[in-house]
């Protein structure tokens, strides 16, 4: 950044030539860059901050509202309905995962996975599930991470470069005085400034979407254990209902004693 000293400003103590604008006006092709990029990192974590704030309302909606519409249906055909078509929401896909998990074990016993019991094969369903949710959770979170540690750096940078430039054209000048070197220094210290701007947002929304991350997948988890305990060991008999009924209903159950197995089992 080279500075000159303006005769006008010294003839005239009213007049300002130091500022946002005059830094723009002398800054090199170092300054520009640092600059530009600022500006980018800044356009992009605000960028992520607004379309992870939008997704964590709709899924704080998808954790009060799935959970109950699944295990207020009548059976477990209704449930899958219930959820079936929300695109988006992490709970229905877990419940749709143990459904079809349970309902492939069941299809099928030739297959590599199919070779475990029921509980192991729910399970491992759930928890792909879970994994995918996890990485759908935390994109975007590495930029906000990045952003945040180094955009101070990137502006201190700028800052100190701009004060080498400053320096150097007021030693050329040969008017070293105080009123002389604070202008230029103090010009260059917005790049500072700028660099904090951008990273404060950056390490808030963060923190922010962190700990929203660990509300919804410790909801998500117990969800996941209560989906495995139904759909593992099956609904209960309803008062009335013969013993063998809540055997029967469970997904891939033995038959009962005394009840003969099916031929194409």
């Amino acid at each position: 950044m080279n500075e000159t000293l303006n005769p006008a400003a010294v003839g005239n103590p009213g007049s300002n030539s130091y500022g946002i604008g005059a830094m723009l006006a002398q800054t090199d092709a170092v300054g520009v860059v640092v600059i530009v990029l600022l500006v980018a990192m800044s356009v992009a974590s605000w960028y992520f901050i607004a379309a992870k704030a939008i997704e964590q309302l709709a899924l704080r909606r998808a954790a009060r509202q799935t959970p109950d519409a699944f295990w207020g249906a009548a059976d477990l055909a209704a449930a899958e309905h219930e959820v079936r078509g929300r695109a988006g929401d992490p709970f229905a896909a877990l419940a749709l995962a143990g459904v079809e998990a349970s309902r492939a074990h069941a299809a099928s016993t030739r297959t590599l996975g199919a070779a475990c019991d029921l509980s192991d094969f729910i399970t491992r369903a759930l928890r792909q599930s879970m994994v995918a949710t996890t990485a759908r959770l935390e994109a975007g979170q590495t930029l906000l991470a990045s952003v945040g540690s180094t955009a101070p750096f990137v502006g201190l940078f700028g800052t100190v470069w701009g004060i080498y430039h400053a320096l150097v054209a007021i030693s050329l000048s040969g008017q070293g005085t105080l009123d002389k070197v604070a202008g230029p220094v103090g010009e260059a210290l917005i790049m500072t400034a700028a660099g904090l701007a951008v990273a404060i947002p950056a390490v808030l929304g963060y923190n922010m979407f962190v700990r929203a991350n660990r509300l919804l997948l410790a909801q998500l988890d117990g969800f996941a254990h209560d989906l495995h305990a139904a759909l593992a060991v099956g609904p209960r008999a309803r008062p009335g209902a013969s013993p063998g009924a809540a055997v029967a209903a469970a997904p891939g159950a033995m038959p009962a004693a005394g009840q003969p197995a099916s031929r194409g089992a």
